[in-house]
């Protein structure tokens, strides 16, 4: 299977994990935009965590080669609701059990930039915890 294959396949493997893919990019980095289906005014962390699921399942099965992941969550098309990414690092600690899963999502969640909605003062929405994207909790 060439690189290109292997890429391919990811779209599928997100959709399958319920990530509603609007774009992506299978380079290096791994350019991921996808509309949430929580569109209120933080990112919902364990929609973060099923995205990363996926491609933890792919790379644990040798069907992809991990890269780092640069994700945009939106609300609707041109709406940008915030950003995270994961690096390629990450993926391939998890792999070799040098991180936990929980260690994996809080590095994730750090690189968390949430846009905020206007007139909305910073943290005023009361969102989800962070605790909600541990990967366990999804599997």
């Amino acid at each position: 299977m060439t690189g290109d294959e292997r890429t391919a396949d990811v779209e599928p493997a997100l959709r399958s994990y319920g990530v509603s893919v609007e774009s992506i990019d299978g380079g290096d980095p791994l350019e991921l935009t996808y509309m949430t289906a929580f569109p209120g005014r933080e990112v919902h962390r364990g929609e973060i965590g099923r995205a990363l699921n996926a491609l933890i399942d792919r790379a644990e099965a040798d069907e992809w080669d991990p890269v780092r992941v640069e994700g945009t969550v939106v609300r609707s098309p041109g709406d940008v609701l915030g950003t995270w990414h994961a690096e390629a690092e990450w993926f391939e600690a998890l792999a070799r059990y040098e991180i936990s899963e929980t260690e994996f999502s809080a590095r994730v969640l750090d690189t968390l930039n949430e846009t905020e909605a206007e007139g909305e003062p910073p943290g005023a929405s009361g969102g989800p915890d962070a605790s909600e994207a541990d990967p366990e909790g999804d599997r």
